[in-house]
């Protein structure tokens, strides 16, 4: 996790701003970075009710940039994400921030996936990602002590420290004389006919366009206003790690991923290698008793309250029972979580692995409890709601920034 704090402007009790952006994670940045670039002459503020960037969502991903091999073709998850991927690429590339494409497996550990590797080989190719089907041998000249009938080689995967990205980001924003406000939380919106005014704990602040990058708060923030309400809610998952203890790391070279259950939107637990350094194992996904969420203590009544009573999570619920109990049996047995793992590489054993933290997904759930697939915007006229955008979201951000930039410009034309 970074550090970094990026300096708090002085600014009144009312200030006028052409662009506010609620939320400093990866997307709010990356679209802050699209509308300066377009636009440089407009005044951007970006709003972040944490101390510093980079906090949640971006701050406790695996590091993966991600190939954009998964995804339905023609979706946006599927464009923007390979789009993205290449963006990013290059800003790492012309910055010197350390990136490296490393490759993948992706490993069927049954017979019955073997048919499942086909089907993502051809919608690789159909999302124009590079992916080699192997065999046994290829798959132990690449990982030796992965286990499988056979696997995909992705080579375009890749690994990045994105809270460490996100100072690049920023930095440039102020350098730019943008604004970037932390520890300030967005307690109310009101649309007018020029513009929104978004009040703060201590101040108001009017801008021409609000664009809501808030992630696990998305929803919440979208129906502050009465003209930016959506029906869809956030269902935070937490996905726990473990590392691999030092001297267990050459058991993994890259990144090894299992073949992912297609009616689920999370890919299982795998193994990654850390552009930090390290080797993580996970994560699984069990529903948060919080939005913010990252132990099972961490319970919010608020959000417990809502995920108890809302229709939606009751569908859900009777949708996916058993996977979800698969999943919480899993965080609470670190012997299930191990017996995962050793799926795909055999040796690893329970002394191996040290638990090191978690992140928490926002989930767009739909009002019928289904999980949307796909990156997802509520518009008004004078606002643009990021409403779902879990991974591969930061790997897409620079795509989805400028398709964001380009609808905050037309209000602003």
């Amino acid at each position: 996790m970074s550090d970094w704090v990026p300096p708090r402007p002085k600014h009144g009790v009312r200030s006028r701003m052409d662009v506010a952006i609620v939320g400093a994670g990866i997307v709010g940045l990356a679209t802050a970075r699209a509308i300066a670039t377009a636009r440089p002459d407009l005044r951007i503020v970006l709003l972040e009710k944490e101390p510093r960037v980079a906090r949640h969502q971006t701050g406790s991903n695996s590091g993966v940039i991600h190939s954009g091999i998964y995804y339905k073709p023609g979706s946006l998850k599927a464009r923007l994400t390979v789009a993205g991927k290449a963006e990013l690429e290059q800003y790492c590339a012309e910055r010197g921030v350390p990136y490296e494409r490393c490759g993948k497996v992706i490993v069927a550990t049954r017979p019955e996936e073997l048919p499942q590797l086909d089907m993502l080989a051809e919608r690789a190719a159909a999302n124009g990602v590079p992916a080699e089907r192997i065999g046994v041998g290829r798959l132990r000249e690449l990982e030796p002590h992965a286990a499988g009938l056979g696997a995909l080689h992705v080579t375009s995967t890749g690994i990045v420290d994105y809270p460490v990205l996100c100072d690049w980001l920023a930095d440039e924003l102020l350098q730019a004389d943008h604004e970037i406000r932390t520890d300030t939380r967005v307690t109310g919106t009101a649309e007018e006919a020029d513009g929104v005014v978004v009040a703060t704990e201590g101040d108001y602040v009017t801008a021409r366009v609000l664009v809501n990058c808030a992630g696990l708060h998305s929803d919440r923030v979208a129906n502050l206003s009465p003209g930016g309400r959506t029906d869809v809610r956030i269902m935070p998952f937490r996905g726990e790690y473990y590392s691999l203890v030092p001297s267990r790391r050459h058991l993994v070279n890259n990144l090894i991923y299992p073949v992912p259950d297609s009616r689920f939107p999370f890919l299982g637990v795998h193994f990654t290698r850390m552009a930090k350094g390290g080797v993580e194992a996970g994560p699984n996904a069990v529903p948060a008793l919080a939005r913010e969420g990252y132990r099972w203590g961490d319970i919010d009544r608020h959000d417990l309250h809502e995920i108890l009573t809302a229709r939606s999570s009751r569908i859900l619920a009777r949708n996916y029972w058993r996977t979800g109990l698969g999943e919480i049996h899993r965080s609470l047995s670190k012997a299930a979580f191990v017996r995962a793992l050793q799926a795909l590489v055999p040796e690893v054993r329970s002394e191996d692995l040290i638990r090191t933290g978690a992140g928490v997904r926002a989930q767009a759930i739909g009002p019928d409890g289904a999980l949307l697939d796909d990156f997802a915007f509520s518009e008004t006229a004078r606002q643009i709601h990021v409403v779902n955008a879990p991974s591969p979201a930061a790997t897409a951000s620079f795509a989805i920034g400028r398709i964001i930039a380009d609808k905050a410009l037309e209000r602003l034309t």
